[in-house]
């Protein structure tokens, strides 16, 4: 609820999904144990147990080997992982292996380590370009490939956008990397629960999952990673996971994160349906109903619960605090980049002009999402956008 008593309607579930009730009881059910998932004795080996399940539970929902699920502490880590660790194995096997390819609406967690190893350890990135609804053709990834394959470290490409929701061609572009004996990594925290993921069907060497994405707690993540790809660790310490990330594991976050894993995939296609009748009707009320108001992203091969909207003459932010008054929760894109007044470097890779990028908003639904929520975003979203161009007026007239 609101200060004002309202109810809140809460559409930011690609920012955090708030807990299921079955991973919080599976989580707190453990918090009041003791014992180091390391140590040898009993309260050791029970904790070492509950990991060890909670990896089982995980790697069966997505097709894994349950070696081959690492445990981080969020996706952020887990990106990092994939990168900085791919670049040094590849690095070290063939000093020519200099070139990433990725694209550039990547999340923040992928840019910000390849632009860091570019400015730190000699990368040279090649950005894979994307059309106007955010997808990576795969004639453009062998384009690149087959320019030098032997230069090439990684491709990196994520799965889903986490503002715009478009799906990309991942098993196809995992097999043209896969054919020259390139890894690949994908960033999947957007998709695990919305769209079906097989980590063994994708093809893919690496892949990102996080736990608050889909019902989890916040502070874990995994790298889901094939037993026989190398990976340089970036933490040192204990040697656990593989001696691929060192650190104690937080055995009552993987009983929650597990639970909430199994409960998302298990109900992806019934929820996925929901949310595709909740989200058409959202975006068909307001394109129906504001003038210049355009969905973002791809109209079909898109997140079921993904609903990105462009506004014409409109500030992003003021729309977004607006509808906050109003006890509506939305964003304006990523929320690792929330706050800062920029375009969205996802809509200007897009083709979006700066007016455009900065006048959006993203809707995102999960499973606490229902028919009153989008029916009160319904009432709101006509005076919130007048008023929000009302006050871009008076601002460019003042500036003028």
């Amino acid at each position: 609820m609101t200060s004002s008593g309202r109810r809140t309607v809460y559409l930011d579930h690609a920012a955090t999904t708030p807990m299921l009730p079955a991973a919080i009881e599976a989580m707190t059910s453990h918090l009041g144990r003791t014992g180091n998932a390391s140590s040898l004795h009993g309260s050791g080996r029970a904790a070492r147990r509950t990991v060890e399940e909670s990896r089982e539970t995980i790697a069966a929902a997505l097709n894994a080997q349950p070696s081959e699920v690492v445990f981080t502490s969020g996706g952020t880590e887990a990106d990092n992982l994939a990168l900085k660790g791919l670049w040094w194995a590849r690095l070290t096997e063939d000093p020519r292996r200099r070139r990433i390819l990725l694209s550039g609406v990547e999340h923040h967690a992928v840019l910000d380590p390849a632009v860091w190893l570019a400015q730190h350890e000699g990368a040279e990135l090649e950005w894979l370009p994307v059309d106007e609804l955010g997808r990576v053709r795969p004639e453009e990834v062998q384009r690149a490939i087959e320019q030098d394959p032997e230069s090439v470290s990684f491709v990196t490409l994520m799965m889903a956008n986490n503002e715009v929701g478009t799906l990309q061609p991942i098993q196809e572009i995992a097999a043209l990397a896969q054919a020259h004996e390139i890894p690949m990594h994908t960033d999947a925290v957007q998709a695990v629960g919305q769209v079906p993921v097989d980590f063994a069907a994708l093809g893919v060497d690496a892949m990102t999952i996080s736990g608050h994405k889909v019902g989890g707690p916040y502070g874990i993540g995994a790298l889901v990673v094939r037993k026989e790809t190398k990976l340089v660790p970036i933490l040192h310490g204990g040697g656990q996971e593989r001696d691929v990330r060192s650190g104690t594991l937080d055995a009552p976050a993987t009983a929650g994160f597990a639970v909430a894993v199994e409960h998302a995939v298990k109900r992806q296609i019934d929820e996925a349906q929901r949310l595709i009748g909740l989200r058409d009707r959202l975006v068909d009320g307001i394109v129906g109903t504001i003038e210049g108001a355009k969905l973002s992203g791809d109209p079909v091969r898109r997140l079921p619960g993904n609903a990105h909207l462009s506004f014409k003459d409109c500030e992003g932010d003021s729309l977004l605090l607006l509808l906050d008054a109003r006890g509506i929760e939305v964003s304006t894109g990523s929320a690792c980049n929330a706050g800062v007044a920029e375009p969205s470097h996802v809509l200007l890779a897009m083709g979006y002009d700066d007016q455009r990028a900065r006048g959006s908003l993203r809707f995102t639904l999960g499973h606490t999402s229902t028919q009153a929520d989008v029916d009160a975003v319904l009432d709101h979203i006509g005076p919130v956008v007048e008023r929000a161009m009302s006050a871009g007026l008076q601002n460019v007239g003042r500036n003028n």
